[in-house]
């Protein structure tokens, strides 16, 4: 993953070109309403506890302020042309038979499209596929060969009014006859996209020092004979893989020779493919402007920096000059399908072919399904060996394919991380998994919402549950017994972060009424609803957060009056994020920000310099290049892996935590010792720690309450420090450096890189310093960042839910109701538990959904094929998720300064398998692949 986007690749090649890159985000309404609007945040936006009554971006929301990318024209953003020109694009429906034109025929002369672009046409510009294998190798089919995947372009149509461009598309869009195909040819999918394999065998106890395991040794790869995988050769005493696979002989040989002391249960499962269905479909609007040589791009993406940089280079080694690009990116929605996306370079390409005028690129629902990153089908190949007498788990193995479709995207990435998820609540003593991600004709697959980790884990509780009917256990006393506790280690081999309350969780579900009245419950309604049975699941599982290379800067400072200024990184996906970096700020400095800029990309006070290799440089490279105190592993991350509250977030927590150490602490110490004998401090001796900040106040051992406004004027008076950015980087374990600090001295802080601004009283020789747009950089002393060998831990930071599902199966007809659910999740800290119920909720839905509706086929009659929308696509409804009837609890953090968790995809994967298991429990019968359809139901009852 991390080679094929190399972002160093991506820089050397626009600074070779002499293209400066600017990424900004929309001054839109709602940014004004966040930064510009007086009184800001304001007494009406928080509580008397300081909590939020509504998000930040909740008005301009409802109030149908333009606010996502879609929502605007050219007209709309200043400096652009006001005429607005549209594109859109015709698609490859066959991948068996050779493209041979376009005939456009039905439009007529009137409709004929003012630009046509084929592949030809972008070959004889010098425009190609900016990462290529990533992205796939073309952006159109070239004539006389197959399309690479189904759905896939092979034609542009760009038109300077709206009225004929959208006659025209209309017109086109079901019309079988317009693309022309010539001889039938099989298939050539791309080469596959790669095969990973995780060995553990502990070393007899979970404390123990392992036999082997990724993190001790190495992660298995593996290249394909065919569609399988094929893995190096055991070797007991040969390198680290060799010695892998003759670890996994071992474990197979160890569950062909199982006695009849042991459960040996043997499953295939089957987890289908999806769409994300975010509301705001795919879009773009691209004008590039001859006369100066830039590009500006308005698009919708999770990804701004790799769209302004690898827009740099599509365009640097074209036809068309180029020296900066300029980006705007809105707020959206994409549940990681706006992640990496290609869509937003086929935008790049319209733009290029719009003869001055900017070109709006944008899917409709049909396009969307046809274009749009799917969720990856899985195939999963179990085996579960447990000891009869104890209950205890002994092995278990999964090998899974994953189907990335025609274009390779993140499908290695989610195939390994589902196979390092698998494991999902369980300690295993010895474990083997693999993935294996194939490529197809299929539409591409990339970072949807769960990212592999949805389909192994369901799995995974499907095959618990199972197995404790085989046993003749207790469902969650099974998993009581080989529940994963803290200290003990994954299948990578890495001690997991903090506290694992999976064990709390289980003895809150068992307790549960829905558990405990479940058999009782069950057979009075079944008696008394002839045609219906009643069955209670239950689902548990533990979700990574964070990709192993989170990276972000956050700043904040303030003014001699108290006002609080904070800018970072993040920007809004519909999370929440902009409304809880806030929050974080005003639960350290007891103070929310005045003035916020969300989506900040130009930060002159941080020189750093990176290669961005964070997965794949060498630990020698890293330790060379860590001696250049501006050098980072990685400069920022995608809004993307339920990255925003913990990882986003330390920058904004260590930049408040550092502010008040060096300001607000000392600051208030000269306030109180002021006067006769060391002021009123003297008397006391008052702790650093016991310094309190809340509702405007700053207060210490029995001080006098001092008001912020006087601490950051004193601040200001003795010139202390009262501005602090900070760039952190996390390789599942933050990155420390040793600093420097004027008038603190050696500090270490969990960040890399540290400038700072100091108080109006500084001196000429401290002023002196601050010449990056009034900031000092300050070149740490030191740095030490984790291991390159932690990439093999896979994970190490984990947010648990559980859910129990009560439905009613209709024997008749097959239809599933769901009465009721109950969720149990930890997710440490809640910062705005709204939020957090916002997800729940959300998430709980998604759920549901790929459980019992949600499909899509691969292949031909897939969305490929352009004629699915959600009148073919069933998504769940209100009266299908028991709005009314959900309930959720969530475990109280163990102390006040528990970190907050990641759990924007957690939330959404334990119902799977409880609704699984509780149509298991109503009707007997058990399903291996999603969703459970009524048809499937019927046909098993049959």
């Amino acid at each position: 993953m991390g080679s094929s986007l190399s972002r160093r690749n991506f820089l050397k090649a626009s600074a070779a070109a002499g293209i400066a890159i600017k990424v900004s985000f929309l001054p839109s309404p709602a940014a004004a309403r966040l930064i510009e609007t007086p009184p800001q945040p304001g007494p009406d936006w928080l509580k008397a506890d300081g909590k939020p009554k509504y998000r930040l971006d909740a008005i301009a929301k409802v109030t149908g302020e333009k606010t996502f990318s879609r929502d605007y024209r050219a007209r709309d953003l200043d400096g652009w042309p006001k005429q607005q020109a549209h594109a859109f694009m015709i698609h490859a429906t066959k991948a068996d038979r050779t493209f041979e034109g376009i005939d456009l025929g039905v439009l007529g002369d009137a409709l004929k499209p003012d630009r046509l672009v084929l592949h030809e046409d972008l070959v004889a510009d010098g425009i190609a596929i900016p990462v290529p294998g990533f992205y796939g190798d073309v952006f159109l089919v070239p004539k006389g060969q197959t399309a690479r995947l189904l759905g896939q372009p092979v034609a542009l149509l760009i038109y300077h009014d709206f009225a004929r461009y959208d006659a025209a598309k209309r017109l086109i869009r079901f019309d079988d006859t317009v693309v022309r195909y010539g001889e039938k040819a099989p298939y050539s999918h791309p080469a596959h996209y790669g095969a990973a394999r995780y060995v553990r065998i502990d070393g007899g106890t979970p404390d123990a020092p392992d036999r082997f395991s990724p993190l001790k040794d190495t992660v298995i790869y593996g290249g394909f004979s065919g569609d399988d995988p094929k893995w190096p050769e055991a070797d007991a005493d040969g390198d680290a893989m060799g010695r892998g696979m003759a670890a996994a002989a071992e474990i197979e040989q160890e569950i062909g020779m199982a006695g009849d002391d042991a459960l040996v249960l043997r499953n295939e499962y089957f987890s289908q493919s999806v769409d994300a269905s975010a509301m705001e479909a795919d879009n773009g609007n691209v004008w590039y402007d001859a006369a100066t040589g830039v590009l500006h791009i308005m698009v919708a993406t999770q990804s701004p920096y790799e769209v302004a940089e690898v827009s740099a280079v599509l365009v640097s080694k074209s036809k068309f000059p180029l020296k900066e690009v300029d980006l705007k990116v809105g707020y959206t929605v994409g549940y990681g399908t706006k992640d990496h996306s290609i869509f937003a370079f086929f935008c790049v390409v319209a733009g290029l072919y719009g003869d001055g005028r900017p070109v709006r690129l944008a899917n409709d629902r049909y396009e969307q399904f046809q274009m749009g990153l799917k969720r990856h089908a899985f195939w999963m190949d179990n085996i579960l060996v447990v000891d009869r007498k104890t209950g205890q788990f002994r092995i278990m193995t999964g090998h899974f394919k994953n189907d990335g479709g025609g274009r390779a995207n993140f499908s290695f990435s989610v195939g390994f991380v589902g196979a390092t998820a698998a494991q999902s609540i369980y300690y295993l003593p010895k474990s083997d998994f693999s993935a294996a991600a194939i490529a197809s004709r299929a539409v591409d697959a990339g970072s949807t919402r769960g990212y592999g980790t949805l389909q192994s884990m369901s799995a995974t509780e499907m095959m618990v549950d199972e197995a404790a009917e085989a046993l003749g256990m207790d469902a969650i006393d099974l998993r009581l017994k080989n529940v994963f506790k803290s200290g003990m280690k994954n299948t990578q081999g890495a001690i997991p972060a903090g506290a694992l309350r999976n064990e709390e969780i289980l003895l809150k579900a068992k307790a549960h009424p829905l558990w405990t009245q479940r058999q009782e419950k069950k057979a009075a309604f079944d008696a008394a609803n002839p045609g219906k049975r009643y069955g209670v699941g239950y689902g548990h599982v533990q979700k990574d957060y964070g990709t192993g290379a989170e990276a972000a800067l956050a700043a904040l400072e303030f003014d001699a009056r108290g006002r609080v200024s904070f800018a970072h990184v993040a920007h809004e996906i519909g999370t929440g994020t902009t409304t809880s970096q806030a929050i974080m700020v005003g639960d350290i400095l007891g103070r929310v920000p005045e003035v916020t800029e969300y989506g900040k990309v130009r930060w002159p006070q941080m020189p750093l310099e990176t290669t961005d290799e964070p997965y794949t440089m060498a630990q020698a490279d890293e330790d060379r290049n860590s001696a250049n105190p501006r050098w980072t592993p990685s400069f920022t991350s995608p809004m993307s892996a339920t990255n925003s509250v913990y990882y986003l977030g330390h920058a904004t927590r260590q930049a408040a935590h550092a502010l008040v150490e060096f300001a607000i602490w000392p600051a208030a110490r000269s306030l109180w010792s002021q006067g006769i004998g060391g002021g009123s401090i003297a008397p006391y001796f008052v702790r650093r720690e016991d310094l309190r900040m809340e509702n405007g106040l700053v207060n210490a051992g029995g001080m006098p309450p001092l008001a912020f406004e006087a601490v950051t004027a004193e601040a200001h008076r003795l010139g202390l420090v009262t501005g602090v950015t900070v760039h952190t980087f996390n390789r599942w374990q933050w990155a420390q450096a040793d600093f420097d600090v004027p008038g603190i001295g050696r500090t270490r802080l969990p960040v890399d890189a540290l400038a700072l601004k100091y108080g109006d009283g500084a001196t000429e020789q401290a002023k002196a310093l601050m010449t990056l747009d009034g900031w000092q950089f300050v070149d740490r002393v030191a740095v030490y960042y984790p291991p390159a060998q932690r990439n093999n831990a896979g994970v190490t930071y984990y947010a648990p839910m559980a859910t129990l599902a009560e439905i009613v199966v209709d024997t008749a007809s097959g239809d599933v109701t769901i009465l009721s659910h109950h969720s149990i999740m930890e997710c440490g800290t809640q910062v705005v538990p709204e939020l957090v119920s916002g997800q729940l909720q959300g998430g709980l839905a998604m759920g549901i959904g790929h459980a019992l509706k949600e499909y899509l086929p691969l292949y031909e009659d897939g969305p490929g094929d352009g004629t699915w929308n959600w009148n073919r696509y069933e998504l769940p409804r209100a009266r299908d998720v028991a709005v009314w009837t959900q309930t959720s609890e969530i475990l109280p953090p163990l102390s006040e300064t528990d970190p907050p968790k990641g759990i924007a995809e957690v939330v959404m994967i334990a119902v799977v398998p409880a609704l699984a298991n509780a149509i298991a429990h109503a009707i007997g019968k058990r399903f291996y692949d999603l969703p459970i359809t009524p048809e499937k139901i019927r046909g098993a009852l049959a």
